[in-house]
């Protein structure tokens, strides 16, 4: 880029998204949790009754 191409500072830069220390998974949980999140996945629900 030329010198006159000058890009100022982003305004979304500060406002990223981040995820907070205590919701943080660590490396060797991973596998755990997605086998939880699989589980439940594989739970049936149940259906409210619909009113008719």
């Amino acid at each position: 880029m030329g010198r006159d191409n000058k890009q100022g500072k982003s305004k979304n830069k500060d406002s990223l998204p981040q995820t907070p220390k205590n919701q943080k998974i660590k490396p060797n949980e991973v596998q755990e949790e997605f086998a939880r999140e699989f589980a439940e996945l594989g739970e049936p629900r149940s259906k409210p009754k619909s009113k008719s």
